[in-house]
């Protein structure tokens, strides 16, 4: 090409009446990778907020299907007069259309106000903080438990696929994975609780405490009483951890980095830990986030099978009324546990694969 073909730097600075930008444009990769990035945040944030009005929508509507009067519960059985009947309706602004309850509870949920319980006649978010704690001491408890169990067993069995380990491992998770956390729980106190045979009650039958403890004494009294619903649920849950982890760590197993890996002479237990498993997290990273959600919604059925004072058996005892400003209150902040959850599960992934948000 010839000098006269290829114009100068200043013929083009001048033709673009402007300097001429010979540095990396502001647009670069890392500019579209921080733009990418926001975009892919804002449609998950907006996604969430769209299924969390969903969820108050559904939670109203949806408990007005159960059969039974509250305001008749409410009077414990006796008799009273339609008159004082209509009052109690009044009062808890039942006597309204159904679309002026429902933008009133929209409105003051808005504002944190999940409205008044009718059987203990408190605010809702109050009972939910007072039962909160047991329920995170539970779930909290039994959720470390299982999610350590179920990753470490799940990649040593995808790590020796095939041998007795791993089918005894996945037997196993899989026997305990389908069988109902109820009937476990029952079973346990049946054998443990109560004693059958030579096996004595060795544990509580329900409860958190036995009352009169203090001091230390009423931390072991605690956990004395954790251990059953704590099992039941480590017996029921880590199974699926363990399969998922199993399963993703299989899919990495004939990757052609592990093979250069291991042709570079590490050895088998370093391939494992600091190449297969890390890019094997991604779908055990997702249920571990959802199942840290559940632990704010409990497990109604074990809670209520040990009789914990959770939010689980608060749900439940809710139900039998119905109570409902506290079922709609319990369900929104169960599933918005679940949501909230999801939502940073999708905004670490790019963190442990920058592909995705691309």
């Amino acid at each position: 090409m010839t000098a006269e073909a290829t114009p100068s730097l200043v013929e083009k600075a001048e033709k673009t009446d402007g300097p001429l930008e010979t540095g990396p444009s502001v647009r670069g990769p890392r500019a579209r990778t921080r733009t990418a990035y926001l975009r892919y945040v804002a449609g998950k944030v907006g996604g969430a907020a769209v299924s969390l009005f969903a969820v108050l929508v559904t939670s109203f509507f949806l408990f007005r299907l159960i059969p039974g009067d509250p305001v008749k519960h409410m009077t414990g059985g006796r008799q009273v007069s339609a008159e004082q009947l209509a009052t109690y309706r009044r009062e808890f602004g039942l006597d309204l259309p159904l679309w002026q309850q429902f933008t009133e509870y929209c409105g003051k949920a808005l504002t944190g106000d999940l409205g008044t319980s009718y059987q203990f006649n408190a605010p809702v978010i109050d009972k939910i903080t007072e039962a909160l704690p047991n329920t995170l001491l539970l779930t909290g408890t039994a959720f470390v438990l299982y999610t350590a169990l179920g990753v470490f067993l799940g990649t040593r069995a995808a790590w020796r696929h095939g041998g007795v380990g791993d089918r005894l491992n996945t037997g196993l998770a899989l026997t305990l994975y389908s069988i109902p956390s109820f009937w476990l729980g029952l079973l346990l106190i049946i054998v443990f609780a109560v004693g059958i045979g030579p096996i004595p009650g060795l544990f509580p039958t329900g409860g958190m405490e036995s009352g009169g403890e203090e001091g230390f004494a009423y931390v072991l009294d605690v956990a004395h009483h954790l251990i059953l619903p704590v099992i039941t649920l480590v017996a029921v849950e880590y199974g699926q951890t363990l399969l998922v982890t199993r399963s993703a760590l299989l899919d990495e197993m004939g990757s052609d980095y592990l093979t250069t890996a291991r042709a570079k002479g590490l050895r088998d237990d370093l391939v494992r830990r600091r190449h297969a498993v890390p890019n094997a997290m991604l779908p055990t990273v997702t249920l571990i986030f959802v199942n840290l959600g559940r632990t704010v919604a409990g497990v109604i059925l074990v809670e209520t099978v040990f009789s914990w004072p959770g939010l689980g058996g608060l749900f439940y005892q809710a139900l039998s009324v119905p109570d409902l400003p506290l079922v709609q209150g319990l369900f929104f902040i169960f599933a918005a546990a679940v949501i909230v959850m999801n939502t940073l599960a999708d905004l670490i992934y790019p963190l442990l694969d920058p592909r995705v948000g691309r």
